[in-house]
């Protein structure tokens, strides 16, 4: 506690606060200072089971490091390490990279495509095994999507 205050006090030690642009639905779209990241999140409307942890997706700008519109999604639970994980929006299915509990699109040209079909989804999934072999699916409603990744890179623009 007291530990924060002094850092309340002094300017240069506090770390900068995390700006909010909106929120759009069930998702939100923030600005986070440092590193400067522009972001588009949400919490699944249904997920895959009980977890350590809140299961998220985003989708994210860093200006300074050229990157733009990358699919990050936090998994409810610890997948099976031989397992695919698999995002699904209306009819589109792509594969994503994944560690224990994360996952990623491969590449630039994937974010693309799924930015693309989150924006005129209705909801869409991520499914892979648990670390038991039991199937899992986290599922995400896309209504207000659009208008936070649209407002995250706005939050972005010219910094």
């Amino acid at each position: 506690m007291l530990a924060a205050r002094e850092a309340a006090a002094d300017p240069k030690s506090a770390t900068p606060a995390r700006q909010s642009l909106g929120v759009f639905d069930r998702w939100g779209a923030f600005v986070d200072p440092a590193p400067l990241r522009c972001y588009a999140i949400a919490q699944p409307v249904q997920s895959g089971g009980a977890s350590r942890w809140r299961p998220f997706a985003s989708i994210a700008s860093w200006p300074r490091r050229g990157a733009r519109n990358q699919l990050h999604i936090r998994l409810s639970r610890e997948r099976d390490p031989r397992a695919r994980v698999t995002l699904s929006v209306g009819e589109r299915r792509f594969a994503l990279i994944a560690g224990a509990a994360d996952a990623w699109s491969p590449d630039k040209r994937t974010d693309a495509a799924i930015v693309a079909a989150i924006r005129s989804g209705r909801s869409m999934s991520v499914e892979s095994l648990g670390k038991g072999g039991q199937p899992f699916a986290d599922v995400y409603a896309l209504r207000g999507a659009a208008t936070a990744i649209d407002a995250a890179a706005l939050g972005c623009a010219g910094r």
